[in-house]
């Protein structure tokens, strides 16, 4: 039993891209799904799936490499986690790594980026920071 789902489901990510695996398969949750949209949305995988087996549905992720099997994430980091969450307002979302990366926020509108998040002028809970 995993107490935190979304560091289990960035770090099977994270020992995907290390072994040089195409796709990671990660058991299925709503928000889970919508982290997958916005990875994919924002270019850091190639696609995703829901597919049941055995009675369990399960994300199977498609990872993004360009050439010499070079991967598109370069870091994956659980910012909020169970013991400390960590709230952002609008105006103090931080760039991650210089711009380079993406902030994941969990906000009143649902995930978003912290781009989108700053558009919309709604802070939340930091879940993740990719790049």
């Amino acid at each position: 039993m995993h107490t935190d789902p979304i560091a289990d489901y960035l770090t099977r990510i994270r020992n995907g891209i290390m072994a040089g695996h195409d796709a990671v398969v990660v058991p299925a949750s709503k928000i889970k799904a919508q982290l997958s949209g916005i990875l994919r949305q924002e270019g850091y995988i190639h696609s995703f799936k829901e597919v049941e087996h055995e009675g369990r549905t399960y994300i199977i992720l498609n990872l993004k490499y360009v050439k010499d099997k070079q991967n598109v994430i370069h870091g994956l980091r659980r910012v909020s986690r169970p013991g400390l969450r960590i709230y952002t307002g609008a105006q103090d979302i931080s760039d991650v790594h210089g711009g380079l990366g993406i902030a994941i926020l969990s906000t009143p509108r649902g995930l978003l980026t912290g781009k989108d998040a700053r558009k919309q002028n709604v802070g939340g809970e930091v879940l993740a920071h990719v790049w």
